[in-house]
């Protein structure tokens, strides 16, 4: 019976963790909403002293959230092409990228102090971004589905373009919009 107790404990904890990252990762994707720390505990139906326990600082809760993020999109590349022709995989893997990149909203100066102070690693997140694009890339050159001469370099640079380009523009233009043109141009003559 004694070790059924910290099991549990343990089990709690997770679930405990992963809601609170889940929390926080929406919170701090809105550019509207509350991004404290008590908001996101009590959004996450926690106690401050959870949140606390699991992330002491603004700063690493931050680095969890972008860590589970760019996990997510490393591990996304090979799940969607367990399921997905490769074409098909690289239109939702930039829809995950997008998401990704609309977490940042409300972390962006926690995010640079953290790359700046080198406890985020910038070139190796850049190298895991571009290996799920080359993935997904190379299963498409595979089968014919995508164009053979274009890189992840390229790919990546037109995601941050588009995304940067849809959020200035308006409701006129839609990154939706710009991410099915993408993938027509990637598509082989």
């Amino acid at each position: 019976m004694t070790n059924s107790k910290p099991r549990t404990r343990r089990s709690d904890a997770a679930r405990n963790r992963d809601q609170l990252l889940e929390v926080a990762t929406r919170v701090l994707a809105s550019p509207d909403a509350e991004t404290s720390m008590r908001a996101i505990a009590r959004e996450a139906g926690v106690g401050i002293a959870t949140l606390y326990r699991h992330f002491p600082t603004r700063e690493s809760l931050v680095e969890a959230v972008y860590s589970d993020q760019v996990v997510r999109l490393t591990n996304g590349a090979r799940d969607l092409l367990a399921s997905e022709t490769p074409a098909v995989a690289m239109r939702r893997w930039m829809d995950l990228f997008g998401n990704w990149i609309a977490t940042k909203n409300g972390m962006l100066d926690t995010l640079l102090a953290l790359v700046e102070s080198g406890a985020v690693g910038h070139a190796r997140t850049r190298d895991q971004l571009l290996n799920a694009i080359s993935t997904i890339l190379d299963a498409g050159r595979t089968a014919g589905d995508l164009r053979p001469d274009v890189t992840a370099e390229e790919i990546a640079a037109s995601l941050i373009g588009i995304f940067t380009v849809a959020q200035q523009s308006g409701p006129e233009v839609t990154a939706d919009r710009l991410l099915d043109i993408l993938l027509d141009g990637l598509r082989p003559r």
